[in-house]
């Protein structure tokens, strides 16, 4: 069994009359990749707050790797939170000196992590004269000088453009690659389909679901079948696969039964004489999922 490297038992953080967390309960296995997703206002920021010591918990508990969080359990953890604050007449490779210096952490680690974080050739650039991109990859650079065991980050791509973005996942997958413990939180749903291992759904400090990414879209097969052939709608109907058909600009769209796929779909037609010019299969994406879970909460929530 892989081993839990995070436990949130009941976690619970109100400010005032707000409750930005409420009963939280949370596994994080060794290796995962575990995105925490919901819209702004979910308690996402709240929760790493907790989990690193910077904001006090109302009630409730977590553990990290079996043991009560202290300092020493703490250095086993990199994070990014917020933003960073670097000197803007310093380099790269002076900051991240200054930054392993402060954590006690080896220097000979920097080159390694320059590297990673592509960076290694604008070391001795000043930080002022870094792109937010680079700049976000320099945190994420410092977060990963004491070669921590896990990796927490924050909105790592927030305000980035589209290759920023591309470039912060790319480095995501190689530290993922590298065996660590990534926890992530996002309001991007891409985001996190497309790096992460692992998801929770918050709302409201609440949590929806929880499960694995690769799960996503199991239990619902649509495929999109196409051909020229007058009596089509009549044959997929025939098709014991079927669970419902319609139509949509021309292209026929057959919610397939559990247990049966394109594969089979296009096996029929072909035994019936027909060769498809169109097929297709559509799983249910993660930004679907993510608003029927919304919107079940919503529903739920008024009853």
């Amino acid at each position: 069994m892989m081993e839990t490297v995070l436990s949130i038992h009941k976690l619970t953080k109100n400010f005032g009359k707000l409750c930005a967390v409420n009963n939280l309960d949370l596994e994080v296995k060794r290796g995962q990749v575990f995105g925490m997703l919901g819209p702004n206002g979910s308690g996402k920021t709240t929760t790493l707050g907790m989990l690193m010591g910077v904001v006090n918990p109302t009630s409730g508990s977590f553990s990290w790797f079996g043991e009560q969080p202290t300092n020493l359990t703490r250095k086993k953890i990199g994070a990014v939170l917020e933003h960073p604050i670097f000197y803007p007449y310093l380099s790269g490779q002076k900051n991240l000196e200054l930054n392993a210096l402060i954590k006690g952490a080896n220097p000979n680690n920097i080159p390694k992590v320059l590297e990673l974080v592509e960076l290694a050739s604008r070391k001795d650039d000043k930080y002022k004269t870094y792109s937010l991109g680079m700049k976000q990859r320099l945190a994420i650079a410092s977060a990963l000088v004491s070669d921590p065991i896990i990796l927490i980050l924050d909105e790592p791509t927030n305000g980035l453009d589209p290759m920023g973005i591309a470039e912060i996942r790319e480095i995501i997958r190689k530290i993922a690659t590298d065996g660590k413990t990534i926890i992530l939180a996002s309001h991007l749903l891409d985001e996190v389909q497309k790096v992460c291992t692992h998801f929770a759904v918050l709302r409201r400090g609440e949590l929806m679901h929880c499960g694995p990414v690769d799960e996503v879209g199991k239990g619902e097969e649509i495929v999109e079948v196409q051909a020229y052939h007058d009596d089509l709608s009549i044959l997929l109907k025939e098709f014991i696969g079927s669970a419902s058909i319609k139509k949509e600009n021309g292209i026929f769209q057959v919610m397939m039964k559990d247990n049966f796929h394109s594969q089979d779909l296009n096996r029929f037609l072909f035994d019936k004489g027909i060769v498809v010019t169109h097929l297709a299969t559509k799983k249910k994406t993660l930004e679907k999922q993510f608003l029927e879970i919304l919107a079940d909460a919503s529903s739920t929530a008024l009853k």
